[in-house]
């Protein structure tokens, strides 16, 4: 990290879902994808009202991360249990924001308390 610029390089998920899981490989997308829709979030993603109305109209005020801003690797693991099925992809998306904060504050000793992180003076470092 230099400065306020934010990089995640690798991010692990480990998921209790339940079984069966019927096609892992869906499974594995699905977790990666909102492991990087909680990254956007952490980042950029923010709407905001104004008289009762969304003042972002489109992905160009509401942006998600783009390809050269994911992390190299999101390992996912799934945990083999005789828990009944549960949600697949939802799950692994909150803990996305604290990991990530927590590790700002690691590295930086500053606590950032509120998102999106653009508007605490963090940039995010592409081509992690």
């Amino acid at each position: 990290m230099d400065g306020k610029s934010v990089r995640v390089n690798k991010l692990w998920s480990v998921n209790d879902v339940g079984r069966p899981i019927i096609n892992p490989s869906a499974a594995m997308q699905q977790v990666q994808g909102s492991v990087i829709d909680g990254l956007s979030h952490l980042m950029n993603e923010e709407i905001t009202f104004e008289r009762g109305r969304a003042v972002q109209s489109n992905l160009h005020e509401y942006m998600p991360l783009r390809m050269s801003e994911t992390p190299a690797a999101v390992d996912v693991h799934f945990r083999d249990t005789d828990h009944p099925p549960t949600g697949l992809g939802e799950p692994a998306l909150p803990p996305v924001l604290p990991a990530v904060a927590n590790a700002i504050c690691t590295a930086t000793v500053q606590r950032v308390r509120a998102r999106p992180l653009g508007k605490a003076g963090y940039s995010w470092a592409s081509g992690a």
